[in-house]
């Protein structure tokens, strides 16, 4: 079978042209000009007479993916940007359509119904019902058959929160929609292409609801044609070209509708307990809120430096002060650290504040978010490679130094000297900078150690003080820190705290980290004079929480954070 790469549909549902039912992914093949049409042009996607699966020497493939999956497509070389032959061939489509007369992105068509919308009104019809009523609608163009009188399409809507883009049959006959236009239509769709098209709605004889048009009219011209069935579309392919595997793939447009629902389900649960959502600073004179290294940029106006916030704590506890009872933040932060299948330079973090709360006020606010989330997209019992993890109940609560303790099988504490942190990692093979303080040392091990084992939901305590810079020190044992962090199936998902509102105390701290910052420390906090001056001011005893909404979304789909961010940040190609 001769085809063109690029020629690529998918199909759900049975289909006159005797395709089979259900998770089908179909393939035009492109063959010479029909004799007994109008020589429009010398390519087209064309099928044989018969209504039969036989040899397909002049019909389209079906093809079913393994295990139900929606697409088998490749990201050869000739599917990407450089013209293809088949690009060229549109392309040609494209001018002689323009020549005619004829516009290939009208601005003035009008839907009187979504292909939904139809599925819904007449979905009920029996095989070989006809009705007068007349529907004007428009899709892309994900299945295309040609006979003699005779032509087939299925159209495939747009996806919503709700559906993940419906698709519908289009029939058009000689007949009804006269020779000229079915011989445009042969001879100008395309696989991708969308179409607008005017019709009663009837139900074939085998039962598929369909529109029988009697006009139509290009919507849109596609100029690149969609992957090829040959194997999967690479993960690399998929996120580069996010529109292509939106277009191809079930799996990409659910996980996309599932983290609308998810960052849906986070906002409700705070706006259900009265917080307020506001905006703060992207662009930052002083980076803080977080340990990490921060991208640095420069503002012309000012002629001075700036960086990209890596947290969103400092401004959001500046508008505590100035007497919310609550906030919270969803938002972008960017930090210039490692990129892998759990960490992204770019991501989205919560962060939420609430006065008069503590440690355990934002715990029980994070559950409730993280099972509201799973709600929102099905189960509250989610199936990992580590195995089942079950959202629901009580979650545990693991203090650091015993955890760690047990593991190693010999008692650390606060006061465990360096050396002997350093022959625990070298005997576990775990490797450290030598430049770890014994606090950080602890929080190496426990992260090698331990973490991975935390399978269930559980919030891990009691930290050393060095992790939590802005949380308020431990009341009763010096050294720790009155902070928690939630680890979700081996993985740190959110962090809480009791925060720190003493500004003499926090200014110490943030010397102490712009000491280090000033040492070569990448990944110090700066010291915030301003910060400091607006805690001076005042603000009640509070708890405040963080929780990333890419690993979030990560547990409750079981995909690397490249799936779950729409357009991941990626090295740039050649």
């Amino acid at each position: 079978m001769s085809t063109y790469p690029g020629s690529f549909a998918l199909r759900r549902g049975g289909n006159d042209s005797g395709c089979n039912e259900w998770g089908r992914v179909l393939i035009a093949a492109s063959f010479p000009q029909r004799s007994d049409l109008p020589a429009r042009d010398g390519f087209r996607a064309r099928v044989g007479h018969h209504r039969d699966l036989s040899p397909p020497a002049h019909r389209e493939m079906a093809y079913r993916a393994p295990e139900g999956r929606m697409s088998a497509v490749t990201d050869t070389p000739e599917q990407m940007p450089s013209d293809s032959e088949q690009t060229t061939i549109r392309k040609e489509k494209r001018e002689r359509l323009l020549s005619a007369g004829v516009q290939a992105y009208p601005a003035d068509l009008v839907r009187t119904h979504s292909l939904k919308q139809i599925r819904d009104g007449w979905g009920r019809l029996e095989a070989g019902e006809e009705t007068q009523d007349v529907v004007s609608t428009g899709g892309r163009v994900v299945f295309i058959r040609n006979t003699g009188k005779l032509a087939f399409a299925t159209l495939q809507d747009g996806f919503t929160p709700d559906e993940n883009g419906e698709r519908l049959q289009v029939m058009l006959s000689l007949a009804e929609v006269g020779e000229d236009a079915l011989a445009a239509w042969k001879s100008d769709v395309d696989l991708g292409d969308f179409v607008w098209v005017t019709g009663r709605v009837i139900s074939s004889r085998r039962g598929e609801l369909s529109i029988m048009a009697t006009e139509w009219k290009m919507a849109a011209k596609a100029l690149r044609p969609l992957p090829v069935m040959h194997k999967d579309l690479s993960e690399e392919a998929r996120v580069r070209r996010r529109y292509v595997d939106l277009i191809v793939r079930d799996e990409a447009r659910d996980i996309l509708r599932k983290r609308s629902a998810i960052t849906r389900a986070v906002r409700d649960s705070l706006y259900d307990r009265g917080f307020l959502e506001v905006e703060t600073p992207i662009l930052q004179l002083v980076h803080g809120g977080a340990a990490a290294r921060p991208f640095e940029t420069h503002i012309n106006a000012f002629d001075i430096d700036m960086s990209l916030r890596i947290a969103l704590e400092l401004h959001l506890k500046r508008t505590m002060v100035g007497g919310a009872d609550r906030v919270f933040e969803m938002g972008r932060v960017f930090r210039n650290e490692g990129i892998d299948s759990s960490h992204s330079a770019e991501f989205t973090m919560l962060e939420a504040y609430m006065s008069w709360g503590d440690q355990q006020t934002v715990a029980r606010l994070i559950q409730d978010i993280v099972v509201a989330s799973a709600d929102a997209v099905g189960s509250r019992v989610v199936e990992t490679p580590k195995g089942e993890i079950n959202l629901d109940g009580e979650w545990a609560w693991v203090p650091v130094y015993p955890a760690l303790s047990e593991k190693v099988g010999e008692e650390i504490t606060v006061d465990t000297p360096l050396e002997k942190l350093q022959a625990i990692a070298d005997a576990h093979e775990i490797e450290y900078d030598p430049k770890h303080a014994a606090d950080k040392m602890v929080m190496e091990l426990f992260e090698e150690l331990v973490e991975p084992s935390l399978i269930q939901p559980t919030f891990v305590y009691d930290y050393p003080s060095i992790a939590q810079p802005l949380a308020r020190p431990h009341r009763e044992e010096p050294g720790k820190v009155e902070a928690w962090d939630l680890i979700i199936g081996g993985m740190e998902r959110g962090t809480g705290f009791t925060e720190l509102i003493d500004p003499v105390v926090q200014r110490d701290v943030l010397v102490a980290q712009s000491l280090k910052a000033a040492a070569g420390d990448p990944e110090a906090m700066q010291l915030d004079s301003d910060f400091i001056e607006a805690l001076e001011y005042g603000v009640p005893p509070m708890g405040g929480l963080g929780l990333g909404i890419d690993r979030l979304i990560m547990l409750l789909t079981g995909v690397g954070i490249r799936e779950t961010i729409l357009y991941p940040l990626l090295r740039p190609q050649g």
